[in-house]
C-alpha cells in the first residue's frame, strides 16, 4: 500500500487535528469537518461519517481531505490528500475504528453509533510547511 509519505504521516498523526473532507456529486462540492485516523498498516485514512458526506461517497468515491495545523491563527503546515473512498461494511472494523477515533478526540467510545466507516486510499498527498 502506498499511503502517506513518512513526513505527511508524522504530521497527521502528531495530535488530534480536524480534517475537512470534500465530496462532489453532480458538480456540487460538499466540504465538512471530520475526525480521522491514519491506518499506516493499511495505508489508508479512516473517517467516521453519515448523512450527505456518506451519500456523496456512495455516488462518487473520489474525495479530497485537508488537514492543517495552526498556531495563534497562523498555518504551520497543511497536508492535502486526493484519494478514493470506500464504505466499509465490516462491523468489527467499524467498532474498532469508532473506539480508536472517538478515543483520539476525547469522546465516549460508543458515541455517534449512526456513523459508518469510510477508508480513503491515498492517491496523492501534498505537504506544505510554512
Amino acid at each position: 500500500m502506498a499511503g502517506l509519505s513518512e513526513r505527511a504521516a508524522s504530521l497527521v498523526t502528531s495530535e488530534p487535528l480536524m480534517a475537512h473532507l470534500a465530496t462532489s456529486v453532480d458538480d456540487r462540492p460538499h466540504v465538512a469537518p471530520v475526525w480521522f485516523d491514519y491506518a499506516a498498516d493499511h495505508g489508508v485514512i479512516e473517517v467516521l461519517t453519515t448523512g450527505r458526506k456518506l451519500a456523496n461517497i456512495r455516488e462518487n468515491p473520489r474525495v479530497a481531505l485537508s488537514i492543517q495545523k495552526d498556531e495563534n491563527g497562523q498555518a504551520q503546515w497543511n497536508v492535502t490528500v486526493l484519494g478514493t473512498a470506500t464504505v466499509v461494511t465490516d462491523d468489527d472494523a467499524l467498532r474498532d475504528a469508532t473506539r480508536r477515533i472517538n478515543r483520539k478526540y476525547g469522546a465516549e467510545e460508543s458515541a455517534w453509533p449512526e456513523n459508518e466507516l469510510v477508508r480513503i486510499s491515498v492517491g496523492t498527498a501534498t505537504v506544505s510547511e510554512y
